[in-house]
């Protein structure tokens, strides 16, 4: 009798070995597709990371489970999962906003150096990479993303980003297929009405990013007006903690104005600037002093090449990824 128990808990041990195993390995087959999920919906790495480990111990406690059934879809099973964290997560996160210091911007994601045409140094199966991301992620979009009801953005992000039906985007909000498709109605109209679907060709993006720069940092009013869209807004988001304006400016004189007043300013600064990939597109990254300062990122106009948002992210808490 004694055998016949020990083999069975050796049994046992080995069977709750294996399911950790594979839940291990079904958690990091999604992992990208979860982290990119939960940073649309939130804009914050750090709250993105937060919820993937709630995500990943209510996980590994339902699949290591022996007394549960079989999970026959861990991806669609992980989406659910994180997705209602990642809501739950969000009230907490309006609540801190309503206290930051001057204008929130999301996390900016810093990804490789770029070339001078305004791809990475990896090759062209990078280039294809930033250019597919670049709306999904753009730091542009998910300004305007945050402007929408929670349920909204989730639903959006599934539906427009993502590609999930209206059936499975049903299924992970617990909602009906007609209030889904109200909520994706929604949303979109909102979306489209505050930012047309366009991206610039990210050659076009570093050279007008390096334009931008150079009037900027000379102080040049005269291009700086000849390159700023008659409504651009700039946002500089320092959280209090840096440089930043206490609310965006609008509006291309009064923008131009600022940029050549504060030229003279940044050469004190010991000011230097790589390229880099941020969420997606080319941008620019400042740093002084051998310390991460800035990220820098323009959305272009459809209409040509005018700028007609500038994001300015100096806040360092949101520059830990900028090494």
């Amino acid at each position: 009798m004694e055998r016949a128990t020990g083999a069975a808990g050796v049994a046992g041990a080995a069977e709750a070995e294996a399911a950790g195993e594979r839940a291990t390995r079904a958690y990091a087959e999604h992992r990208e597709l979860l982290f990119s999920l939960v940073y649309n919906l939130l804009g914050s790495v750090a709250d993105t990371e937060d919820v993937l480990q709630d995500t990943w111990l209510a996980w590994t406690a339902r699949a290591t489970d022996p007394a549960a059934p079989g999970i026959e879809h861990p991806k669609a099973y992980l989406v659910r999962i994180a997705v209602n964290r990642a809501l739950a997560q969000q009230a907490a996160a309006v609540r801190r906003r309503e206290t930051y210091v001057g204008p929130w911007l999301p996390e900016p994601l810093v990804g490789p150096l770029l070339g001078a045409d305004g791809g990475t140094d990896g090759g062209t199966g990078d280039v294809a990479l930033a250019a597919e991301r670049a709306e999904s992620v753009s730091l542009a979009l998910l300004v305007v993303l945050e402007t929408l009801s929670p349920l909204e953005r989730t639903a959006f992000v599934l539906h427009e980003v993502f590609g999930y039906s209206g059936a499975e985007v049903a299924a992970v909000l617990g909602r009906s297929p007609a209030a889904v498709r109200q909520l994706v109605k929604r949303a979109r109209a909102h979306v489209q009405e505050r930012r047309p679907r366009y991206e610039a060709e990210p050659a076009v993006r570093r050279q007008v990013t390096e334009r931008f720069l150079a009037a900027a940092l000379g102080g040049d009013l005269k291009a700086l007006l000849e390159l700023l869209a008659p409504d651009v807004t700039l946002i500089g988001d320092g959280g209090g903690k840096a440089p930043g304006g206490r609310r965006p400016l609008t509006g291309r004189t009064k923008v131009a104005r600022l940029l050549a007043a504060l030229a003279g300013k940044s050469g004190d600064r010991g000011l230097e600037v790589t390229w880099r990939s941020v969420n997606g597109a080319p941008a620019a990254a400042f740093s002084a002093f051998g310390r991460p300062f800035a990220v820098l990122v323009l959305d272009l106009a459809p209409e040509g090449d005018l700028v007609r948002g500038i994001h300015a992210v100096s806040n360092p808490d949101k520059l830990r990824g900028v090494a």
